[in-house]
């Protein structure tokens, strides 16, 4: 299907519709490269220095998305097996919607794209004074291609199709993006970054256009999934193929 051959290239829209992840729900079984996957073997990831300061300008904004980005690689460089460093694409506007899907977003984002960070970089994220949710928004982008790179995303994609319980297709759904808010957590601990309460932090440069997507689940896992793994720094921390399904609900 066309529309799902677009879906898939975008990193965080290969599923958009009910049904599209494993029929059982409950722990992934027989997918070794999501539950036994070599980088939950990793240690933990290192601290990197990484001077990057956002000012209020397009061109100061720009210097600062890209310099996030390196230290990005720089800092899980060692932890892949034939890495291979992530580009950058930034663009006032993404003509052809995110990653080739159509999906119009009106304000800024980040998402993973062909082994590159698309960023549509608006007002919005120029004139921010704090760049701590944007950072966030950035960091979980970058663990999707992190989920590319070691095989998690293409096994995740490869699960049977569910036909008839939508509840079983989207607990796998949230499996997937609920690893990437835990490797977010992880990047943003590498860079040295901490907040007194990260709940408003995971959703406040989300585009309102992602809102009628159910992706994460409970607000109260997807913290649970950043933290942890932002405490631990360790990739094997974020195995959310082997959690029990409250924990991904």
């Amino acid at each position: 299907m066309m529309i799902r051959t677009l879906a898939a290239t975008a990193g965080v829209f290969a599923l958009l519709f009910t049904g599209t992840a494993t029929a059982s729900a409950g722990p992934i079984v027989g997918a070794p490269e999501l539950t036994h996957n070599p980088l939950y073997k990793q240690g933990s990831l290192p601290s990197v220095s990484c001077k990057a300061t956002k000012g209020t300008t397009k061109a100061s904004t720009t210097k600062y998305l890209n310099k996030v980005v390196g230290c990005l690689n720089s800092a899980w460089r060692k932890t892949i097996k034939d890495f291979v460093p992530a580009g950058v694409s930034i663009e006032a506007k993404v003509e052809d919607g995110l990653c080739l899907t159509g999906l119009q977003v009106s304000g800024s984002f980040a998402a993973h794209c062909h082994r590159s960070i698309q960023i549509q970089l608006g007002s919005d994220w120029i004139k921010a004074k704090s760049d701590q949710a944007i950072l966030v928004e950035v960091t979980r982008a970058y663990a999707v291609f992190i989920q590319g790179q070691t095989g998690i995303g293409a096994a995740w994609w490869a699960l049977p199709a569910g036909g008839e319980n939508h509840d079983d297709g989207d607990e796998q759904m949230h499996r997937y993006y609920l690893q990437a808010d835990c490797l977010g957590g992880i990047s943003m601990r590498s860079l040295g970054r901490s907040a007194k309460n990260w709940k408003p932090l995971l959703t406040a440069e989300t585009p309102k256009e992602y809102a009628r997507f159910n992706w994460y689940g409970k607000p109260a896992n997807r913290l649970h999934w950043f933290e942890q793994g932002y405490a631990s720094k360790k990739p094997g921390a974020c195995n959310t193929w082997k959690a029990p399904a409250s924990k991904v609900a």
